[in-house]
């Protein structure tokens, strides 16, 4: 954080006056959710922010108000990303709300599943969560996101919040695999830091998902057509970024001496709004507009610098892999 670029929200930022964004994972009222909502709607966007809970989600909401954003500027969309169901759901209302959607930024996650969770079909909370509910999300809302690609003016994003921790544990194993449904199951139960390796490999599989999608949009006739992507007859102007949006500190209420963890981690970690500012940048930074090209595709670390993610993070035969058994599933599940 300390080389990162200066970057400034307030003065960084396209004006987004007529856009509508949808954030996901902003019912925290310390979270980066909350903060990438409140920098995009003070630039003029509709922002709904996607939360499961209406009642932490009007919170939220509120305090933004207090802080100065105009009533209906940001508004609550039920959003439970723990089933597949529920995040088809989702989308289906988004789409009933909106004619248009300029960014959607994919933002909510497990940090760390406390419980060896799986669902009844065997995956992993954290791969379901953070990946195939998003996967379900960008795909039911992509025809929205397609169609306004295409008006006058348009600038259409999809950002993906990952994390450097793509580099970690067992998401960095040259044997990983994505492969088969049972590969989507492995909890890593053996190891001390195992919710950490499930996160670590879903955040992996946030970059491949990202960089597979771009390629699709960017060169559909290299794609066979499949029930869950629709039938393009030509390249679509959408640009996909992930991004790691760095050491955060909004969790340090939630480890053992609270108070003292909260001043450590004060030394090396971004408060939440400095930690949105890298989703702020991929959603609406003027530098990405004028160069689309440079930015498909991208890996981002704060703020805005363009990097190279991990070697299993750069496989297209792994990217190819977690579609096709991602599609699948999905496909499976008749949604």
């Amino acid at each position: 954080m300390f080389w990162s670029p200066t970057f400034n929200p307030t003065t960084d930022l396209l004006d987004l006056t007529g856009k509508v964004i949808l954030v996901t994972g902003g019912k925290d009222s310390k979270g980066v959710g909350l903060s990438t909502c409140k920098h995009l709607a003070r630039k003029g966007a509709k922002v709904y922010l996607g939360a499961r809970s209406e009642e932490r989600a009007k919170a939220a909401i509120a305090r933004l108000q207090e802080e100065g954003i105009s009533p209906g500027t940001v508004e609550w969309l039920p959003c439970d990303l723990s089933t597949p169901q529920t995040a088809k759901e989702a989308a289906e209302e988004m789409l009933k709300r909106e004619q248009r959607l300029d960014v959607l930024v994919n933002n909510a996650a497990i940090l760390a599943d406390t419980m060896i969770g799986v669902n009844a079909d065997g995956i992993t909370d954290s791969l379901l969560v953070n990946h195939i509910s998003h996967y379900i999300l960008t795909l039911t809302l992509l025809p929205l996101l397609i169609s306004t690609s295409r008006l006058p003016k348009s600038d259409v994003r999809i950002v993906i919040v990952s994390s450097d921790g793509h580099r970690r544990s067992h998401a960095a194993d040259t044997d990983i695999s994505f492969k088969t449904i049972a590969d989507f199951g492995k909890t890593y139960k053996e190891e001390r830091m195992g919710p950490f390796a499930r996160y670590t490999v879903s955040k992996l599989a946030n970059i491949l998902f990202a960089s597979a999608l771009q390629r699709r949009l960017s060169s559909p006739s290299s794609f066979p057509v499949s029930p869950s992507f629709p039938a393009l007859d030509e390249p679509v102007d959408i640009t996909v970024v992930s991004l790691h949006p760095g050491l955060v500190n909004t969790f340090a209420d939630r480890l053992p001496f609270p108070a003292i963890s909260g001043v450590l981690l004060g030394l090396v970690a971004k408060s939440p709004d400095g930690g949105a500012w890298n989703s702020c940048f991929a959603a609406a930074s003027p530098k990405i507009a004028s160069e689309p090209d440079k930015y498909r595709g991208a890996y981002l670390l704060p703020v805005g610098k363009i990097v190279a993610p991990s070697k299993n993070a750069q496989s297209e035969e792994l990217s190819e892999e977690l579609w096709a058994t991602t599609e699948t599933y999905v496909g499976g599940l008749k949604l």
